[in-house]
């Protein structure tokens, strides 16, 4: 199943450091301000090179232009001009997600960026909590080329709402499991039962700045902590998977 992933959310290079010191595997950068109640949108490619020139582990950018989960034709060319800009900036990969009208996986949008972005890694982030139908849109999802990981938090109103369903989805099929990157109100005693389930992906946003707060910086101990009890929970998953195995 493989070792635990960190992945941190970064508004700009003063977050860098503090992602770094407290071990994250890979940073999301959002544009700066998001957060808070406010859509999480793309950044300029200019903060994107002031955070690959801080940062020694990846970096993956999100590609959304409006507050909505559909996009147009003229703003998709723009999201692969923008990729491609994050790209040559040093950015290791993308995160994006879109549904069509009918709130299902607008897979072609999808397939496009994919397409445009060869050998691009790719997240598709919490629209997945938006469809109408959750398991229609993971068996989409699945076969999708490039994607490394589907950010979920089981319900637009957070893990507070979806744990139970994030958790019965995961447990439903090890593909699922290999791809969900639980975040959107992650919490300490979600982790070891994620884990147990396959979960090897974790996303961490408020969770790391003092205070909960986007206001702050990422700070270096508190990426520690959730560092600490991520690798735990997995260690523990890992050794309960080889001893029922053998």
């Amino acid at each position: 199943m493989g070792e635990a992933l960190l992945e941190v959310t970064v508004l700009g290079p003063p977050d860098v450091a503090g992602a770094l010191a407290g071990g994250a595997d890979r940073l999301h950068l959002l544009a700066p301000g998001a957060g808070e109640g406010d859509v999480a949108l793309s950044p300029e490619p200019t903060v994107v090179s002031g955070v690959c020139r801080e940062s020694d582990v990846p970096v993956f950018v999100l590609l959304r232009l409006n507050d909505s989960w559909t996009t147009t034709g003229g703003e998709l060319t723009r999201l692969v001009g923008l990729a491609e800009d994050y790209l040559g900036c040093g950015a290791a990969g993308v995160s994006f997600g879109f549904l069509d009208s009918n709130l299902e996986v607008d897979a072609e949008v999808c397939l496009h960026l994919a397409d445009r972005l060869p050998g691009v890694p790719w997240t598709f982030h919490r629209a997945i909590d938006s469809s109408l139908e959750p398991a229609r849109a993971w068996r989409t999802l699945v076969d999708l080329p490039g994607l490394v990981a589907v950010r979920s938090a089981g319900s637009p109103r957070g893990m507070g709402v979806g744990y139970d369903d994030l958790l019965g989805t995961a447990s439903s099929d090890p593909r699922i499991a290999a791809l969900l990157m639980p975040g959107g109100g992650l919490v300490a005693e979600h982790v070891p039962w994620l884990a147990q389930a396959g979960v090897r992906q974790f996303h961490l946003g408020p969770q790391v700045r003092p205070s909960g707060s986007y206001k702050a910086y990422v700070d270096a101990s508190h990426v520690r902590s959730w560092r600490l009890l991520v690798d735990d929970a997995v260690g523990r998953a890992e050794r309960t998977h080889r001893a029922s195995a053998g």
